[in-house]
């Protein structure tokens, strides 16, 4: 049963019309594979609708779009008068989003290197995720197993463990790729044509036509690119997989078994030629959807003790045999740690908020800041076999906070410890990240979840 059909419709006894009528249109859709949807846009501008995509907005914070509009400018403006603006204008059809601001954002762990991301304006923000809460439960019902990314109640460590349960029960031959510039190489007529299998509804074709439609603002000018979506709204992940779900509708089990998270996929393989045949259907299907692979970061890895191992969502994955302690039988299994690049990201990050150009600050505020970066990368990062990188993860901060300790008081470096040992609490509460870690196992859940009646199970 989907994620979206297993969420309960009330909580207590209060009944949340949002999650009610997601659960109808899912369970429609999931009733009738080849239903096409004609009344869908009438719910994009139903109010109680509108004020969730606000609270969603909201909690995501966000930087403003082209028209430089922040979210605490919106509440100051009143978010009841905004919600009623873009209902009015959806439901008369004169809404018109505007073009989004383009900016480079580094890729963690990549020197020198960057990614484009494209910020929608905020009052674009709510309308896209309005639109993106109506289309998800119909398209969720389509979706296949094998996708994990940007789903509801899907996460990274899902799709990790399919990768251990797969390798304990023998599969060590990996196809690892990523789509190349998968957000703006989709095919604009390939996706629409993609949403019109479900939904028919004129109105809401329009809008969804509308929001890739919209351009970039770069250089005082608007760019319409004839192909691809922005990367960085609320409603382009959903249409990515959407798109993509063509790839795992057509994939075969027979060439191995495929995991995607987006746009990065890994295929486990039983030898090297379902492997060899398992890369070749991947760039054939891929250059069916107007799509190709990302050569630098395409190739068969053969997963044996000693050998070579995988990058696979922050992680690296390798083969280990067991200790062996008291007696028992070493065993080969998949471990994996946070690769050179996450670790990477992390040092940059706190280098980042301890810099020089932050010692008018209070050492207690740099703590705080760097305790909530810690605690999110760790809480990622914990399942696994973590424990030593988290270690010199939680050391390099130590250095940096001790030189930032020196440099705002001119100094010794000897000054600076000394200032972290003798604190209370000790390293100006610099959070520990000693025995959070969670090691996985083949054919064990990674984390309790529960079933659809609501209880927990393991």
């Amino acid at each position: 049963m989907s994620a979206i059909a297993a969420i309960p419709a009330a909580s207590g006894s209060r009944v949340d019309p949002v999650r009610v009528l997601q659960h109808t249109l899912y369970r429609a859709a999931k009733a009738d594979p080849g239903r096409r949807f004609h009344a869908l846009s009438d719910k994009v501008h139903r109010g109680d609708v509108l004020e969730r995509a606000w609270a969603l907005v909201r909690a995501n914070r966000g930087a403003p779009g082209i028209d430089r509009t922040t979210i605490a400018q919106v509440e100051e403006y009143g978010v009841s008068r905004l919600l009623d603006e873009l209902g009015g204008e959806l439901r008369e059809g004169g809404y018109r989003p505007l073009p989004v601001r383009r900016v480079e954002i580094p890729k963690p762990g990549d020197k020198g290197a960057s990614r484009p991301l494209s910020i929608p304006a905020v009052r674009d923000r709510v309308v896209q995720t309005a639109v993106k809460i109506v289309l998800e439960p119909v398209f969720e019902a389509d979706m296949a197993g094998c996708s994990f990314g940007f789903r509801p109640r899907r996460s990274a460590h899902d799709a990790l463990q399919v990768l251990v349960d797969a390798c304990g029960k023998g599969r060590r031959w990996v196809v690892e790729t990523d789509i190349a510039d998968c957000f703006t190489a989709i095919p604009f007529e390939g996706l629409m044509q993609t949403i019109k299998e479900r939904v028919c509804d004129q109105a809401m074709l329009r809008l969804v036509r509308a929001v890739l439609r919209a351009g970039v603002m770069r250089d005082g000018e608007v760019r319409r690119p004839v192909s691809g979506m922005s990367q960085g709204g609320p409603l382009s992940p959903l249409l990515c997989n959407v798109y993509l779900n063509r790839l795992d509708r057509e994939w075969d089990d027979g060439d191995g078994m495929m995991v995607r998270f987006a746009d990065d996929i890994v295929v486990m393989c039983w030898s090297e030629d379902q492997a060899v045949r398992a890369m070749d259907c991947l760039v054939r299907l891929l250059a069916d959807l107007g799509l190709e692979t990302k050569a630098a970061k395409t190739r068969i890895v053969h997963l044996q003790v000693g050998g070579d191992g995988l990058e696979f969502l922050g992680f690296h994955h390798r083969l280990v045999l067991s200790r062996g302690d008291r007696g028992r039988r070493r065993v080969a299994f998949l471990a994996r740690w946070p690769s050179d690049r996450a670790m990477q990201h992390a040092r940059d990050r706190i280098r980042e908020i301890t810099g020089r150009s932050r010692l008018l600050l209070n050492p207690e505020a740099v703590v705080r800041e760097l305790n909530l970066f810690l605690r999110g990368w760790a809480g990622y990062f914990r399942y696994g076999y973590s424990a030593r990188r988290l270690a010199m993860i939680r050391r390099f901060a130590q250095v940096r906070l001790a030189r930032f300790v020196r440099a705002r008081h001119r100094r010794s470096m000897g000054f600076g410890w000394r200032v972290l040992i003798r604190s209370r609490p000790v390293d100006l509460g610099l959070v520990s990240l000693s025995g959070i870690v969670v090691t996985p196992r083949a054919g064990k859940l990674w984390r309790e979840r529960p079933n659809a009646g609501g209880e927990r199970r393991r």
